[in-house]
């Protein structure tokens, strides 16, 4: 993404009103990150973005349906979870609603490894543990410094579960092994 410097600021200030609507209008069609950003910030301010959350959700419901390469289970579902958290980087680059990031996160944690057989964790092949793990690291990160204290209590039991079965699970693995034991 190229930096603005402020000579290019200037000239995009000194812009008519037409020339300002026929970019927009051209970006916003040609790219769907720009037409989502719009929509949740200026175009549905009260529903727009709540409507991506409900997209972005859909989309990770479709995602989970999706077959992936891959030798195992493991190693399927590893890159599965990918394929969901670049999903979920798309919303937030849109929407800096860290509470809707957080249900998001949770949402494929529950809906994925945490409601899937327990001894899928623990194998030889590490990047599926490695990569729960730092979706859990990531959702802690959230709930611990992006959102207010109360959102803590709503999240602590559910994230308290996920730790205690990556520990028990996957205490080899260096990135289960650096997550708290407990929040």
């Amino acid at each position: 993404m190229p930096k603005l410097n402020a000579e290019t600021k200037e000239q995009i200030k000194r812009l008519d009103r037409k020339s300002l609507q026929d970019i927009v209008i051209k970006m916003a069609s040609k790219d769907k990150m720009v037409y989502d950003y719009l929509l949740a910030n200026y175009l549905d301010q009260d529903f727009g973005e709540e409507d991506l959350f409900e997209e972005t959700k859909s989309d990770l419901v479709n995602l989970f349906q999706k077959t992936y390469k891959g030798y195992s289970e493991q190693l399927k579902l590893a890159n599965m979870l990918s394929a969901c958290v670049k999903r979920i980087n798309e919303f937030t680059r849109i929407s800096n609603n860290k509470v809707l990031e957080a249900e998001l996160l949770m949402f494929i944690l529950d809906e994925g490894p945490f409601s899937w057989s327990e001894d899928l964790f623990g194998t030889c092949f590490t990047k599926y543990d490695t990569k729960v793990a730092t979706i859990v690291k990531r959702l802690i990160n959230i709930v611990i410094k992006k959102l207010h204290e109360d959102y803590k209590l709503d999240y602590k039991d559910a994230i308290n579960r996920y730790l205690q079965v990556l520990h028990n699970r996957s205490p080899h693995n260096d990135t289960v092994y650096n997550l708290p034991k407990a929040i």
